[in-house]
């Protein structure tokens, strides 16, 4: 995410709404601000494409759903959404329509490639937005200068597992009931 409002002026909610549903590329509402969700390097949208692919090919023949980057999700501690680079759940999905935007309200993971510009901000104050959403149970992490994926796998109300694999490893996906090997994700990437 960029650090700089594209506006001089504050938005309200409905302002920004509009601005959202008819702008190019990607901007995020924080009180008041909006901001342009910086454009991704080669690296972030294949490493996202990928774990996209994955998780289809993994789920294709269950009752699952897999959303790239376009997808708006409902995030309660940080209204009125965020997008997140991958999401997923098992089960029906639930939509919540605001305005123009229909909101995925149930992810139960959702995955962000990091950036130097925006790890920070993901490791932090999306991460404690997210926690937020009732449905979520697992929050990866994706590194784009090396083969490392960080997974918080929620415990309960309180506490998150967090689990770190490397190049060689596979991760469990709980919530999707899933496996990810960090070598296919990163497979001719980096």
């Amino acid at each position: 995410m960029s650090a700089i409002p594209i506006t001089s002026r504050q938005m309200t909610l409905e302002e920004y709404l509009e601005f959202d549903f008819n702008a190019e590329g990607r901007y995020e509402y924080f009180d008041g601000e909006v901001f342009e969700m910086s454009g991704g390097s080669p690296e972030h949208s294949l490493l996202g494409n990928r774990i996209g692919f994955l998780l289809q090919r993994e789920l294709f023949q269950q009752d699952c759903s897999v959303y790239n980057s376009e997808v708006q999700i409902k995030v309660p501690a940080l209204l009125p959404y965020r997008y997140g680079d991958v999401s997923a759940l098992c089960g029906e999905p639930i939509y919540e329509d605001l305005g123009n935007q229909k909101l995925l309200v149930n992810p139960s993971l959702i995955v962000e490639v990091l950036s130097s510009s925006t790890e920070e901000f993901d490791r932090d104050l999306k991460f404690r937005a997210y926690k937020s959403i009732e449905s979520l149970r697992e929050y990866l992490l994706v590194s784009q200068s090396r083969k490392f994926v960080t997974l918080y796998t929620k415990h309960n109300e309180k506490f998150w597992f967090q689990s770190e694999y490397v190049e060689g490893e596979a991760l469990k996906l709980e919530s999707l009931e899933c496996d990810l090997s960090v070598e296919e994700v990163y497979q001719g990437i980096i």
